[in-house]
């Protein structure tokens, strides 16, 4: 059943009614069914005579009383929300009932093992899913502490907020009864129940206030040898120190657990006390640098959560971005001080910052403060603009206040509203007062305002090449116009012993469509002339054509990863705007990958790589350049260092661009041994990566793909092999597939996505364009009967995004014209038309690059 769509007006009104609420939840776990039993006492303070409502997700309702006054389910409940009249100034609300587990990720997830047949359960409450377990007044403002009591099978381990207690037996029966003591007061989207058989590992870490903190680690049983407690534990206790020193607030609660979790919608979630993680960060085979700098940067962001987004909460979801960006500077901030990842704000430049330039380009961009008017608004926002734009704008206004007076302001916001609820309004006061800068205008222009601007540096030379004139000229796109204030560095490179080093440096402030910039006036002309260098300000970069050449031939002569990245990036920009043709991009990649040092720049490049070529090339050399670029992906993999991570992300690289018969016999000859690249094993997640690549070419056999699952009999190689099944090219196998994944109500979250991830890889494309009108007359359906979550997996998965045809997006206009609402619906759709636009444009502009070449 989809969950209830709480306005923000129904959240505002019912707050004034009620207050102070507590829950006592009482929650039977014994049953091996598709089902679970659920008490919940629920105590609060309310308006005497006024009457609001509670959810509550519910199968059956077998007992509901409020003040000892029976009520009738059938009347006052639609199975929703309940419906309660006549309130007292303290009320008592008492629900028994039977509630459902869920397979899509909300609420409390059921997932079998099937290596040991047992059972594994855990909740995921954002945004309002936590009645789907209790009857709960679901918004974040109505903080709460809940006391638990569980019973499940006694072998099994229990957590929740607080502490996990002893496990009681129960007489005569397999099971045992976890009575917890009553949790923190929170919001309900961070509570958290775990419960199954995990396998467990305990530390502890000092704080600044004399404790000891509790840390727990926690896996299934078949996933045990994978955990890495050191890392995990020495990350929480690095970051935790480094946290508490710079917000000036010991760390909020009683113990920290991180648990990951199977069949899980987000990367992690900071439930307090038991922070849930995807199981991809459990690395069954070895991974790239970049993906464990990843899970470094996921693990401190949750764990920042802990004082900025827990202790204190946003009083409604259009400050949800607060909670996210702060997190995710934050944690970036903090890997670069206590991981070895020290390099990771060349990440930020060239990840982050790119993705969140490119939603801000959709037409479902919105301010960084958004509008909110309902919960199934929330679910989409959380996006690039709420995660990484966010982000962006906060590096930018520490750089303008600094770093020193940034981080007193938040601690005193956090010293100020810990335990309850803020605003933006609440923060921008405490930083203007540690910074003494006035932030009104800039909050108007940076976060009530939407778009991305673009710097481009003009500059004026005389006979000999000496500067005589410079400036940045600052534009904005016309739906979006605001110019913003921007604090940035301008690099001048020049070319010296085959590096390319930064000869001048000068930092300024910009305002408004152009700004004079009589520093680089008298210098010679540089080779590069880098705007936006040190990546300070969040802004798309245009390079003049000189610099530009130069960047295409000598950008890996750049020492300073962050300025490479500025450079790519500015070069991806262009491309996805349809001024660079991408062959030249392709070109610029090819030509420096191999001499590329970080893993995160090195495994973006590619991805954007593939990008281009599948989607951004026009039809007239595509199927050539793509060859000829597996060709000089796999000759760059030969020529790494044995062993190396540049070798491991180019072979991986290969698996996703191999496109002709000659590829297929190297994929065949990695998987069989018969090609050997000294260094690189074929483990368990290659040899997947090798067999899902050979089946989209159209070689993998039924037996190949079912050997492969033999040696892997789990629930990931289940998936996997589906996704090899699916990524046939067969008309027959991929409207099966897309059938399954459509209409099939029983699959599994993940399963559902590993099926769309086949049927993607589609080679040729034309392979998906006979479910392109389908698809669009089932979406109405899909969103009225699916939750959130599996809805919108089917809406993004199952859109033919390889199909770069303009009958597509006619489709798509035509579709959205008719169908305006639901709006978030609409959104989906109008984000994948408008990729799919650009990839048009890309296209167009690319040909044209080749009849110019032709001339």
């Amino acid at each position: 059943m989809p969950a209830a769509n709480l306005t923000r007006v129904e959240a505002e009104e019912r707050a004034a009614i009620v207050g102070a609420p507590s829950y006592e939840v009482v929650l039977d776990l014994t049953d091996d069914g598709e089902t679970f039993r659920s008490e919940t006492t629920a105590r609060f303070a309310a308006v005497a005579g006024a009457a609001t409502f509670i959810e509550a997700n519910t199968e059956t309702i077998h007992a509901l009383t409020l003040n000892g006054r029976a009520l009738d389910p059938a009347v006052v409940s639609d199975g929703v929300r309940i419906r309660l009249d006549g309130l007292a100034e303290q009320n008592e609300l008492r629900v028994v009932s039977t509630n459902a587990y869920s397979k899509t990720g909300e609420g409390l997830h059921r997932f079998v093992d099937p290596v040991d047949g047992e059972r594994y359960l855990y909740t995921e409450f954002a945004v309002a899913e936590a009645n789907r377990v209790y009857a709960v007044f679901d918004q974040p403002d109505l903080k709460a502490a809940v006391r638990f009591t569980i019973s499940a099978p006694a072998h099994w381990s229990v957590l929740s907020n607080a502490p996990s207690p002893e496990a009681e037996p129960i007489a005569s029966t397999p099971n045992a009864v976890w009575r917890f003591e009553t949790g923190p007061v929170i919001s309900s989207y961070i509570v958290a129940v775990v419960a199954g058989p995990y396998a467990s590992w305990h530390g502890s870490a000092a704080s600044v206030d004399g404790r000891e903190v509790p840390l727990g680690l926690f896996t299934r049983a078949s996933l045990a040898e994978y955990a890495d407690p050191e890392m995990m534990f020495g990350t929480v206790a690095a970051g935790l120190a480094f946290y508490e020193e710079a917000f000036g607030v010991p760390y909020p609660y009683g113990k920290y657990d991180q648990i990951f979790v199977p069949e899980y919608n987000w990367g992690a979630m900071e439930n307090v006390g038991a922070v849930t993680f995807n199981e991809s960060y459990l690395f069954r085979s070895r991974v790239s640098d970049a993906r464990r700098e990843q899970r470094a940067i996921v693990v401190l962001h949750e764990l920042s959560h802990m004082w900025f987004g827990n202790s204190v909460t946003m009083r409604w979801w259009n400050d949800i971005w607060l909670n996210e960006s702060f997190a995710t500077w934050a944690s970036t901030l903090a890997t670069s001080r206590v991981t070895e990842f020290t390099g990771v704000w060349a990440t930020f430049a060239s990840d982050e910052k790119t993705h969140a330039a490119e939603q801000d380009q959709l037409p479902s961009t919105h301010p960084i403060v958004a509008e909110i008017p309902s919960i199934a608004d929330v679910e989409v926002n959380f996006d690039a603009i709420t995660y990484d734009k966010g982000a962006s704008v906060l590096k930018q206004l520490v750089a303008w206040v600094g770093l020193d007076a940034f981080q007193r302001g938040v601690g005193a916001y956090l010293a100020k509203h810990g335990g309850g609820n803020a605003t933006l309004a609440d923060l921008l006061a405490e930083l203007e007062r540690a910074s003494g800068r006035d932030l009104a205008d800039w909050s108007a222009r940076w976060l009530e305002t939407a778009g991305v601007n673009t710097l481009r540096a003009v500059i004026d030379t005389d006979a000999s090449g000496r500067i005589t004139a410079a400036r940045v000229e600052q534009t904005a796109a016309g739906e979006h116009p605001t110019l913003r204030p921007h604090r940035i560095a301008i690099g001048a490179y020049e070319l010296r012993d085959e590096r390319l080093v930064r000869a001048h440096r000068v930092e300024l402030d910009l305002d408004g469509a152009v700004t004079q910039v009589p520093e680089l006036v008298g210098l010679s002309r540089p080779a590069l002339l880098l705007v936006n260098d040190d990546d300070l300000s969040y802004a798309k970069v245009r390079l003049d054509d000189e610099s530009f050449a130069t960047a295409v031939d000598h950008l890996s002569a750049i020492d300073d990863p962050v300025a490479r990245a500025v450079v790519l990036g500015s070069a991806w920009d262009a491309v996805r705007d349809a001024e660079l043709p991408a062959s030249a991009f392709v070109r610029l990649v090819l030509g420096n990958i191999g001499r590329e040092t970080q893993s995160s720049a090195r495994g973006l490049a590619l991805a954007r790589l593939e990008l281009a070529l599948s989607q951004y090339l026009a039809d007239e050399h595509r199927e050539r350049i793509a060859g000829e670029a597996g060709d000089a992906i796999w000759a760059l993999a030969e020529l790494s260092e044995a062993g190396s991570d540049a070798q491991l992300q180019l072979v991986k690289a290969f698996t996703r661009i191999a496109s002709s018969s000659a590829h297929a016999e190297l994929l065949a000859g990695l998987a069989d041994g018969g090609t050997a690249l000294p260094g690189l094993e074929v483990d368990l997640d290659l040899r997947w990566e090798l067999v899902i690549a050979r089946s989209a070419l159209g070689v993998a056999s039924d037996a190949e793909i079912d050997r492969a699952l033999a040696a892997d009999d789990t629930a990931k190689g289940r998936q996997l092999a589906e996704t090899a099944r699916a990524a046939r090219p067969d008309p027959a196998v991929k409207q099966a597939a897309w059938e399954r994944v459509m209409r099939d109500a029983s699959l599994s979250n993940d399963l559902a996505r590993a099926i769309a991830e086949g049927w993607r890889r589609a080679r040729p494309a034309e392979l998906l364009a006979p479910t392109a009108a389908a698809y669009f007359d089932e979406l109405q359906e899909v969103w009225a009967s699916r939750s959130f979550n599996m809805a919108a997996i089917i809406v993004r998965g199952l859109f033919p995004v390889a199909l770069v045809d303009e009958g597509l997006a006619e489709l798509a206009r035509d579709w959205l014209a008719r169908n305006p609402e639901p709006a978030p619906l609409a959104r989906l759709v109008s984000e994948k038309l408008a990729e799919l636009d650009r990839a048009l444009a890309a296209r167009e502009r690319d040909a044209a690059s080749l009849t110019v070449d032709a001339q």
